[in-house]
C-alpha cells in the first residue's frame, strides 16, 4: 500500500466520523491556539519594547533609585528605604566622569495639575518633567518648533516650558504656541518649543508631556524627591566602561561599603530588554505548559478513538491482510491516520491563534507578531503526539490474526 493511498484511506475514515473526530481535536486546537496566541502577543511586545528603547540610543544609560521593572511588592518595599538620588550625585558625575559625553538630571510628576491658556485647559493626565539641557538628547526627543531649554534657562530658573504635541493640540488648536504664555500652578510660563511627535508606546501617548527647567520644578513641587540621572557615553564601544566608572563614583558619593550591594539602579537599553525578556519567558513557559497539558489530554483521546477505530474496522483489517497487506502496512495506515488527525487540529489551532492575535492587535494598542518558528514547532509536536499516541492502536491493529479478524462481526 503506497503512502498516498494510506493518506486517502485515513482522510476517508476521519470524514466518516466527523463529530467524533471534531471532539477528539478539541485538545489539539486549544493547545495550538494557546501557543500561537501567547507567542504572538509576547513577540509583539518584545518588538515594541526594542523599538521604543532604540530611541534612547546605543550609548545612553540611566541611574535611578528603583529598578524600572519590579518583580514583586516585597522587592519594592525593601528598596523604598534607599536614599533618594539628589543633585549632589549628578554634580559628582558631571565633575568626575571621563568616558561620558554629557550627564543630565531629570525629575518627574504625573497627573497632579493642569495647564491653562485662555479658556482652554488640559486634562490632569499629562507628565511634567523638570530637566537640564541634556534632557532632550539623552531621552531621544527632537524639537519640531522653537527651541529646547538652554543652560541660561536652567541657571536663572526661567519659567519657560516645552510642550508635547498632545498638549499643543489641546491648548492651541488654531494658534501658533510659540511665545504664548500659559498658566501652570498659578504661575505664568512662556512656551519656547514643541517636541517632535513620538506616538504611542504600550497604549500611552509619548506626546502628553511638558518639560520645564529642573530648578523651577523643585520650586513648584519641592526637592524631597529622587531624581533620575541620564548619561550619554562618548561612544557605544565604551558604554560598559562608562557604566563601571559611574557605578564607582556613585558608590563613593553615597558611601556604599565595600561588598555591599548598590543602593541605586543602572540600566541601559540592553539591561531593560534583558529584564523584559526575563519576565516574558515565564509567560512563554506558562503557555507551553498549558499547551502541553492540552496536547497530552488530546493524545489520550486520540489513542482511545484509534482503539475504537481498530475495533470497528477489524473485519476490514482481516480482508486487507488476506489480500496480502503486511503488518508494516497496516501499522503505517493507522499511524498516518493518527498524525493527520493531530495535524488537522494543529492547523485549525494555528488559524484561530493567528486570528485572535490579529483581533487583539486591531481592537487594542497591544502589538502582535506571528512567530513562524512557533507555528512549525507546534505542528511538529502535533505530529509527535499523533505518532506517540498512535503507536499502540496501530501496533494492535497490525497484530490482529487475519482469520480471527475475518470472523469478527
Amino acid at each position: 500500500m503506497v503512502l498516498g493511498e494510506s493518506i486517502n484511506i485515513s482522510l476517508d475514515a476521519i470524514r466518516a466520523n466527523k463529530l467524533r473526530s471534531a471532539l477528539t481535536l478539541l485538545g489539539i486546537i486549544i493547545g495550538m491556539t494557546t501557543i500561537i496566541g501567547m507567542q504572538s502577543l509576547v513577540g509583539g511586545l518584545q518588538e515594541s519594547v526594542q523599538g521604543q528603547l532604540s530611541q534612547l540610543g546605543s550609548n545612553t544609560f540611566q541611574v535611578q533609585k528603583f529598578p524600572v521593572i519590579h518583580t514583586s511588592r516585597e522587592q519594592w518595599m525593601r528598596l523604598r528605604n534607599r536614599k533618594d538620588l539628589s543633585l549632589r550625585e549628578y554634580d559628582a558625575l558631571v565633575d568626575y566622569t571621563t568616558l561620558t559625553k554629557q550627564v543630565g538630571a531629570e525629575v518627574w510628576d504625573f497627573g497632579n495639575t493642569v495647564l491653562r491658556y485662555g479658556d482652554k485647559k488640559t486634562l490632569p493626565t499629562f507628565s511634567i518633567a523638570g530637566g537640564t539641557t541634556e534632557f532632550m538628547e539623552n531621552n531621544g526627543y527632537l524639537i519640531r518648533e522653537g527651541r529646547f531649554i538652554s543652560q541660561v534657562d536652567v541657571d536663572h530658573n526661567r519659567k519657560v516650558i516645552v510642550l508635547g504635541q498632545d498638549l499643543v493640540d489641546r491648548l492651541f488648536e488654531f494658534e501658533d504656541p510659540l511665545q504664548k504664555e500659559i498658566r501652570f500652578n498659578a504661575e505664568r510660563f512662556q512656551v519656547i518649543g514643541v517636541l517632535e511627535p513620538r506616538g504611542q508606546s504600550f497604549g500611552n501617548s509619548q506626546d502628553n508631556l511638558a518639560i520645564i527647567p529642573i530648578g523651577v520644578f523643585f520650586d513648584l513641587y519641592g526637592e524631597k524627591r529622587s531624581i533620575n540621572i541620564t548619561i550619554m557615553a562618548k561612544s557605544a564601544e565604551v558604554i560598559e566602561k562608562a557604566i563601571e566608572q559611574v557605578i564607582g563614583i556613585m558608590r563613593a558619593v553615597r558611601k556604599v561599603a565595600p561588598g555591599d550591594d548598590n543602593d541605586f539602579e543602572v540600566f541601559s537599553n540592553q539591561t531593560l530588554i534583558e529584564a523584559f525578556n526575563n519576565l516574558t519567558k515565564y509567560v512563554r513557559i506558562a503557555a507551553i505548559a498549558i499547551a502541553s497539558i492540552s496536547l497530552i489530554v488530546a493524545g489520550v483521546g486520540i489513542m482511545n478513538i484509534m482503539l475504537v477505530s481498530v475495533t470497528e474496522r477489524t473485519r476490514e483489517i482481516g480482508i486487507r491482510k488476506a489480500l496480502g497487506a503486511t503488518r508494516h502496512q497496516i501499522m503505517l495506515q493507522f499511524l498516518i491516520e493518527a498524525i493527520i488527525l493531530c495535524e488537522i487540529g494543529g492547523v485549525i489551532g494555528v488559524a484561530i491563534g493567528v486570528g485572535i492575535g490579529q483581533l487583539i492587535s486591531a481592537i487594542s494598542p497591544l502589538p502582535t507578531v506571528i512567530p513562524v518558528w512557533a507555528v512549525f514547532l507546534g505542528l511538529f509536536f502535533c505530529s509527535l503526539v499523533g505518532l506517540f499516541f498512535g503507536i499502540y492502536p496501530a501496533t494492535r491493529a497490525s497484530r490482529l490474526d487475519p482469520i480471527e479478524a475475518l470472523r469478527y462481526e
